[in-house]
């Protein structure tokens, strides 16, 4: 597919600034999460450069704080854009995200004595599939494919709209107002309802 892209990446990613917003709400999610001490990661299959280039230009400076674990744009003079992808992996996606989880989990459940973090994780499509069994809770993106796996598959998740209602949820569980496996099951009775 990348083959197919004859544009400069610098323009790429001046195209992509001028035309992509950022969901409603990440940036109030963003800083009320830096401002707690919550640890924001983002795990994608797009290239580094230009999600810390998009963070930077629809947050603010400190977009630049938000670790990024993806995939890398690396310098090619044979493709036609003069650039390519170097995958995080070798899955189908280029960057299996369970893979990136799964260490985390892996290191605390052998540490039981050291307090476990919870791993709240956000996604949409089908890249995210691996993912959603690795964390503690998922929110997956209304109207999605994400929630169809996880009804088919059991995975518990909490449906969200805009990231108002993950920012909601999170403080919930936060201030230990709610806990995951409540919110977990909060978001299965609603796609339940919705059907």
């Amino acid at each position: 597919m990348v083959e197919s892209i004859a544009t400069p990446f610098p323009k790429c990613i001046k195209t992509l600034c001028e035309n992509i917003t950022l969901d409603p709400y990440f940036k109030e999610f963003y800083f009320w999460a830096r401002e707690n001490g919550v640890p924001v990661i983002v795990l994608s299959s797009g290239m580094t450069e230009i999600i810390s280039t998009l963070l930077q230009h629809l947050i603010g400076p400190e977009g630049k704080d938000i670790p990024i674990v993806c995939n890398e744009k690396v310098d090619d003079p044979s493709m036609p854009g003069g650039w390519t992808i170097q995958f995080h992996d070798d899955s189908g996606f280029g960057h299996d995200k369970s893979l990136t989880i799964r260490p985390y989990r892996e290191h605390f459940d052998q540490r039981p004595n050291e307090t476990r973090p919870t791993m709240l994780y956000a996604g949409d499509g089908v890249s995210d599939l691996s993912a959603a069994r690795e964390t503690d809770l998922l929110f997956a993106k209304e109207g999605h494919d994400l929630i169809v796996y996880c009804e088919r598959e059991g995975v518990p998740f909490n449906i969200f709209r805009d990231w108002s209602s993950i920012l909601k949820t999170t403080k919930e569980i936060f201030s230990g107002e709610k806990s995951v496996h409540t919110a977990a099951q909060e978001g299965l009775a609603e796609a339940q309802r919705s059907k």
